[in-house]
């Protein structure tokens, strides 16, 4: 059986300053491991879409910005490849990530597969650090099968991604949860989904306090919460594992136990200690000084990431089926 073709899709839109970082290991793999690299330009102004072009990429646009999922789902009606691998325009693929989906892909039951940053972002700013960090340890801790998928370093097979209809546009104008919910249809329809952390990238994100808190609560947060409400079987993975909660709530432990000096220190040991495997991992990249940072920064996380979920529990329990069906499709 021969190794199926591989099509590379990369939204992009005004990220110049990645591509020039990003672009040139995805058209090194053409045409030995990858068939083609296509970026998708989503209303770019910065000349993005001149340099690709000038690179050796296929380049189509979208007449007009319509977000990530649109983009994604025009480069995958315009490539060739029997699987489509999606990344991010501010995301530096390591050299050897197509050789490691295609070992993924040699079950045919394996419709999707998808990797982790790596843990070096360039970025030094202390959120950068944190936000990478989190991400690369809770795709790391997490090998083997997943009930979800994520677009910003992953690919799945043409024929099933079509076979459900691509990313929900209508749903997700804006970047979201949009490869989740994509994750979840693919499992529906009964497609297996593997999480490899050895396919590794480099995210080149800036991160700051506000952006970020922003992201994780209306982007992703509160719309997986809303989705959740209606798939209660997917609530054990990733970031809404069980082992999440407990330490979400310990976070509001240490919250409630403020005025008390030494009611609040044991709490706060009692979180330190259930993070202890991602505190471990700060410790070892930045220090001690960063690692107690960013376990107090954790427990702010966990509060108004709850915060998120708990609102979006309190609109299931007082909305009727069917407003609750509309909030589920709220752009957000």
């Amino acid at each position: 059986m021969s190794a199926p073709t591989i099509s590379v899709v990369l939204p992009v839109l005004d990220g110049l300053g990645f591509l020039r970082r990003s672009l040139p290991p995805l058209l090194a793999e053409v045409p030995d491991q990858a068939l083609e690299v296509l970026v998708v330009d989503d209303g770019c102004t910065d000349g993005s879409a001149e340099f690709a072009t000038a690179l050796g990429a296929r380049v189509i646009a979208t007449a007009g910005r319509l977000g990530p999922a649109a983009a994604r789902n025009l480069g995958a009606r315009h490539v060739r490849g029997e699987v489509l691998f999606f990344v991010d325009a501010d995301v530096v693929v390591h050299r050897d990530f197509l050789a490691r989906v295609r070992a993924a892909l040699r079950d045919p039951g394996i419709v999707a597969v998808f990797g982790s940053y790596d843990d070096r972002p360039p970025d030094p700013g202390f959120f950068s650090r944190w936000k990478n960090l989190q991400h690369h340890h809770v795709h790391t801790r997490s090998p083997g099968e997943a009930s979800t998928f994520w677009s910003g370093c992953g690919a799945v097979r043409a024929e099933a991604f079509a076979a459900v209809g691509g990313f929900d546009v209508a749903r997700f104008p804006l970047p979201s949860i949009e490869d989740i919910e994509l994750g979840y249809r693919l499992r529906g329809r009964g497609g297996r989904i593997l999480l490899d952390p050895s396919i590794r990238a480099t995210h080149l994100k800036r991160w700051g306090l506000v952006d970020l808190v922003r992201t994780d609560v209306l982007r992703r947060a509160l719309p997986w919460a809303r989705l959740l409400q209606s798939r209660p079987e997917a609530r054990d993975d990733l970031n809404v594992r069980s082992g999440e909660r407990l330490r979400a709530g310990l976070a509001a432990l240490v919250a409630v136990t403020l005025p008390i000096p030494p009611l609040s220190l044991l709490s706060l040991g009692a979180a330190f200690l259930a993070n202890a495997q991602l505190l471990s991992v700060f410790l070892r990249r930045h220090g001690m000084l960063f690692a107690l940072e960013g376990g107090l920064f954790l427990q702010v996380y966990y509060l108004y990431a709850a915060g998120a979920w708990l609102w979006a529990a309190g609109e299931a329990r007082t909305e009727s089926p069917e407003s609750r069906n509309r909030a589920a499709s709220r752009p957000l």
